[in-house]
């Protein structure tokens, strides 16, 4: 049952990523895979972490923290098709 729902979930992002893969140039995959966050959500994300992995996050905290590993994932997913755009394309 979890193999079948990680498939939906997969194939549902597929779907909704795939406009963004095909709009993809030189200059934007780049810029994609350049992309990181800026210093201070850098900071508050590694508070959220050290504090969820002693298990003292609050209920606000935890939607915060998910939001931010959510958001994560996403864009490393996108990341990873600009790189293989780029591969694809001989742009490193």
């Amino acid at each position: 049952m979890i193999l079948m729902a990680t498939d939906t979930m997969q194939s549902v992002l597929e779907r909704l990523l795939d406009p963004i893969s095909r709009s993809l140039n030189p200059a934007s995959a780049r810029a994609l895979v350049e992309m990181e966050a800026d210093p201070v959500a850098q900071k508050g994300i590694a508070k959220l972490a050290q504090r969820c992995n002693r298990g003292a996050l609050s209920p606000r905290e935890r939607r915060e923290y998910e939001t931010y590993v959510h958001a994560g994932n996403l864009i490393a997913i996108l990341q990873a098709k600009a790189r293989l755009y780029l591969k694809r394309h001989n742009r490193s």
